[in-house]
């Protein structure tokens, strides 16, 4: 029997080199999101806020919107440590 599957069926909606594209960036002045829980934010359920103060999905469904949009969605910490960067790729 063949081994692997459908190529296409793994890398249906990501962006590939080449695809036109658009970018959208927000940045803000805060004071960043901590190095041990940025690789942490877009996890379910994840929340730095006391219980009761939120549930920890904005992100997680933020994210998912915008990948089934075939999209790709990061975050970072804005070099110098003042606040963060939001990046939103979206195929044209």
């Amino acid at each position: 029997g063949e081994k692997g599957g459908d190529e296409g069926a793994r890398t249906f909606g990501r962006l590939r080199s080449g695809d036109e594209i658009l970018e959208i960036e927000i940045e803000d002045g805060g004071p960043g999101i901590p190095e041990d829980k940025i690789e942490n934010i877009f996890d379910p359920f994840f929340t730095t806020k006391a219980t009761g103060s939120g549930t920890g999905m904005g992100l997680t469904l933020a994210k998912k919107i915008v990948e089934l949009h075939e999209g790709q969605l990061s975050v970072e910490n804005r070099e110098g440590g003042s606040g963060v960067r939001v990046k939103i790729a979206l195929k044209t």
